[in-house]
C-alpha cells in the first residue's frame, strides 16, 4: 500500500460511515412523541434512556475502541462498528418491549464507537500532510451532515412512517457501507506499540459513562441530588484510578502526561465548547420551530437546513485558512456564541428567515472551527496513536454536547415554558461559549519556540508545489455528504 493512498471513493465513504453514526444521535429526538404513544407503552424513564443510551455508550467507549483499532487493525474495527450498529438498530426496530428497545440503542452506541475513530484515524494514515486539511474539513462536515440527517430523517419517520421503520433502514445502509468499506478503503499499518490495557479501559470507561450519566440525567434528577452526586463522586474516582493505573503501567491504554500539551488541552476544550453550542441549539431548535413556530416534524427537519449550507461553505474556508489555526478557530467559537446571543433573541413573532440567519452564522463557526480543533487533538499525538487521538477528540466533542442539553435543559426547567425559557438558555450558553473561546484563543497561543502546526507545515507543503487546481480543490466530497 502506498505511504498515501486515500483515494476519493475511499473518503467519500469513510464520510457516510460517520454521517450514519452520527445521524443517530439526534434522529430520536424528533420520535420521542410516537414512541410515548406506541404499543410499547414505555415510562418517562424509559423514554430517557432510549435517547440516552446510545450516547451514553458511544461516548463511553470511544478511547478504548480507537486504541483497539490502533493495535489490531482499523479497517476491521470500522467493519466490526457497522456489524454493531447494524444488530443494534435491527434489534430497536423489532423490539417488543422498552428494555430491548434501549438494548438496540446501546448496541449500536458501541457500534458507533467503534466507527468514528476508525475513519478518522484511517483518514489520517491515508492522506498526505498537505492534503490532510482538506480530509479533515470533509470529514468534520459529515459530522455536522449527520445531525441535520438525522433530524431529517427522523422528522419524515415522525410524520409519514414510524420510529421502527427509521430503524430499520439503517440495516441495509449499513451493509452498503460494509460493503463500501471493503472494496474501496485499504486496510494501515497496525501499531504494535498500542495497548488494550484491560483493566484500564475498565476504568476509564466505567468513569466516564458515569460522569455522562450524571450531566445527562442531571436536569432530571436535579444537580445537588444524591444520584447525580454520586454519579459525578464515582466518575472522578474512577478517572483518577485510571490516571494513577496508567502512571504505574509499562503499557497503559494511554499517558495521562499527554494533557499537559496546552495544544492539546485547548484543541479538547475547543472541540466541547463547539459541540456544547451547537447542541444547546439543537435541543430547543425542534421545540421552537415545532411548538412556537407550529411547524410538522418534516418540515421542521427541512428547516435546519441552512446549518448544512453555513457548514459546507464555512468548510472550504477553513481549508484554505489551514495554516493560521489559531485565528480560524477563535473566529469560528466566537461565531458560534455571537449567533446564539442572536439566536437567544426569537419569539412567536420572528420570522423564519431572520432564525435561518442566526443558524448560518452559528453553522459557519463550527465548519470554520472544527477541522482545525479536530486536527489540532490528532496530531498531538504519535502517528501510531491517531485511533487512540480521535477517540479523546470525539469523547470531546460528545462530552460538549450532552454538557449542551445538561445546562440548556436546566435552564428551560426553571421557566414557564419554552417561549420564555429559549432566550435566557441561549443566553447563558452563548456567554459561556464565547468566555471558552478567549481560553481556547490563549491555549492555541502558546505553543514552544519553532515549533509550526502541522497543519500549516501541510498549506505551506502543498502551496509549493501545488498547482492552479489543486490550490482550488474540488467539492465533491462536500457535496456526497448530503
Amino acid at each position: 500500500m502506498p505511504a498515501h493512498a486515500l483515494k476519493r471513493p475511499a473518503l467519500l465513504t469513510l464520510c457516510a460511515c460517520v454521517l450514519l453514526a452520527q445521524s443517530m444521535v439526534a434522529a430520536i429526538n424528533l420520535l420521542i412523541p410516537q414512541l410515548s404513544s406506541s404499543a410499547l407503552h414505555p415510562s418517562h424513564t424509559e423514554i430517557l434512556w432510549t435517547v440516552d443510551a446510545y450516547v451514553i455508550v458511544f461516548a463511553g467507549l470511544l478511547v478504548p475502541a480507537g486504541a483497539l483499532g490502533d493495535r489490531y487493525g482499523r479497517k476491521g474495527a470500522l467493519l466490526a462498528g457497522l456489524a454493531l450498529f447494524a444488530a443494534g438498530a435491527g434489534t430497536s426496530a423489532l423490539a417488543s418491549g422498552p428494555a430491548a428497545l434501549i438494548a438496540g440503542r446501546g448496541l449500536s452506541g458501541a457500534g458507533a464507537a467503534l466507527i468514528t475513530p476508525a475513519t478518522l484515524s484511517i483518514l489520517m494514515q491515508l492522506s498526505a500532510p498537505e492534503r490532510r486539511a482538506r480530509s479533515m474539513g470533509a470529514w468534520t462536515l459529515s459530522i455536522g451532515l449527520g445531525g441535520a440527517a438525522g433530524n431529517l430523517g427522523g422528522g419524515l419517520a415522525g410524520q409519514f412512517l414510524s420510529w421502527r421503520a427509521l430503524f430499520a433502514v439503517m440495516v441495509p445502509l449499513a451493509a452498503v457501507l460494509a460493503a463500501a468499506v471493503r472494496v474501496t478503503v485499504p486496510r494501515t499499518a497496525r501499531s504494535a506499540r498500542s495497548n488494550p490495557d484491560p483493566l484500564g479501559t475498565l476504568l476509564l470507561t466505567a468513569g466516564l459513562v458515569a460522569v455522562l450519566f450524571g450531566i445527562i440525567e442531571g436536569p432530571a434528577y436535579g444537580w445537588t441530588s444524591a444520584r447525580i452526586l454520586g454519579a459525578f463522586a464515582a466518575g472522578a474516582l474512577l478517572i483518577a484510578a485510571f490516571s494513577l493505573h496508567a502512571l504505574r503501567s509499562a503499557a497503559p491504554l494511554f499517558d495521562p502526561r499527554v494533557f499537559a500539551s496546552s495544544r492539546l488541552r485547548s484543541a479538547s476544550l475547543g472541540t466541547a465548547t463547539a459541540f456544547f453550542g451547537l447542541f444547546s441549539l439543537f435541543f430547543v431548535n425542534s421545540q421552537y420551530l415545532q411548538g412556537v413556530k407550529g411547524f410538522g416534524p418534516a418540515i421542521t427537519g427541512v428547516a435546519i437546513m441552512p446549518l448544512v449550507f453555513g457548514m459546507a461553505l464555512a468548510q472550504k474556508l477553513a481549508t484554505r485558512w489551514a495554516g493560521h489555526p489559531r485565528a480560524v478557530i477563535g473566529s469560528g467559537l466566537a461565531l458560534i456564541g455571537l449567533g446564539l446571543l442572536g439566536a437567544s433573541t426569537a419569539d412567536a413573532g420572528t420570522p423564519y428567515a431572520v432564525f435561518a440567519c442566526w443558524l448560518l452564522v452559528i453553522s459557519a463557526g463550527a465548519g470554520l472551527s472544527m477541522p482545525a480543533l479536530t486536527l489540532g487533538v490528532v496530531t498531538s499525538l504519535p502517528a501510531h496513536q491517531a485511533g487512540l487521538g480521535s477517540g479523546l477528540g470525539t469523547t470531546a466533542r460528545e462530552t460538549g454536547a450532552a454538557l449542551g442539553v445538561a445546562v440548556t435543559g436546566t435552564v428551560l426547567s426553571s421557566h414557564t415554558d419554552l417561549l420564555h425559557g429559549m432566550g435566557p438558555a441561549l443566553r447563558t450558553v452563548g456567554v459561556v461559549v464565547l468566555v471558552a473561546t478567549a481560553l481556547v484563543t490563549a491555549g492555541n497561543g502558546r505553543r514552544p519556540k519553532g515549533a509550526r502546526d502541522s497543519a500549516g507545515c501541510a498549506v505551506t507543503a502543498a502551496r509549493a508545489r501545488a498547482t492552479p487546481t489543486d490550490r482550488h480543490p474540488a467539492t465533491a466530497p462536500q457535496r456526497h455528504g448530503g
